[in-house]
């Protein structure tokens, strides 16, 4: 239901959801909160409560962030994020890469979209032509 709020630009209805979820002792999980946060725009408060609550944030859940601070031109912040992905035992994948990758040619970063590049290359998850 949070999602098909989300979905529908009712924030406030998938925010009371969540709210009225942890009222009922209902703990929510990795995807509730994912969704959660793709739905708010990237809602830093609620990815940090994601890991207080014990709930690891999976790739998904990284990419997702790391796309919303992209979108609002925070680069230094999603590259810093992107690293404490790995230093938490996350490893990034294609699309967390290529999210990165596509803001920073959007925004004309080219040098450090080629450095990113080079380096989904090096990990093999861009095979070279």
């Amino acid at each position: 239901m949070i999602n098909g709020f989300c979905k529908s630009k009712m924030v406030d209805e998938a925010l009371n959801l969540f709210e009225e979820m942890r009222r009922k002792n209902l703990v929510p999980n990795t995807v509730t909160y994912s969704t959660l946060i793709d739905g708010l725009s990237k809602s830093k408060e609620i990815f940090q409560d994601l890991s207080v609550k014990g709930y690891p944030p999976n790739v998904r859940t990284y990419t997702i962030m790391i796309n919303g601070l992209c979108r609002e031109g925070l680069f230094e912040e999603a590259l810093a994020l992107l690293s404490e992905m790995e230093h938490n035992g996350c490893l990034p994948n294609a699309v967390t890469f290529e999210t990165v990758i596509r803001a920073l040619f959007e925004k004309d970063e080219n040098d450090m979209a080629e450095k990113l590049l080079r380096e989904m290359v090096a990990r093999g998850l861009l095979k070279r032509h």
